[in-house]
């Protein structure tokens, strides 16, 4: 269900590690919480964030819901095609609805990011009554 080759946040973001980049974007959990994503206000490509800033924000027809850095770093690329097509974070969350690309400040912070199996547990004790 949650691709194995990602790292994940407590606040529900993948975070694809690519040498000194991660790419980031929200899981299907979290797409699923929201319903349907019908606005994207993406981050400023180029700005310095800490980890744990909240730096986009997606709205739904049922709520708003910030993303949050997940390391520390630079805002190097964000996906334009969010502007136009906010439904790709519920229709394809780990592809085409990535939602930014951070230039990592510290592989350090990488640690305090969560395996698959985490990120599961996590999600079990939040279903439970």
């Amino acid at each position: 269900m949650y691709p194995e080759d990602l790292l994940y946040t407590k606040s529900h973001e993948w975070v694809k590690v690519e040498d000194d980049r991660a790419i980031v974007g929200v899981t299907s959990y979290a797409q699923d919480q929201l319903v349907e994503v019908v606005f994207v206000e993406l981050p400023e490509e180029g700005k310095e964030v800490k980890a744990g800033d909240a730096v986009a924000t997606l709205e739904s027809v049922k709520a708003v819901a910030d993303v949050y850095a997940p390391v520390s770093g630079k805002i190097i690329e964000v996906n334009k095609q969010l502007e136009n097509q906010p439904e790709l974070v519920n229709q394809d969350p780990y592809g085409e609805g990535w939602i930014f690309v951070i230039e990592i400040a510290g592989e350090e912070e990488l640690h305090t990011l969560m395996k698959v199996s985490d990120y599961q547990s996590l999600i079990e004790n939040e279903l439970k009554p």
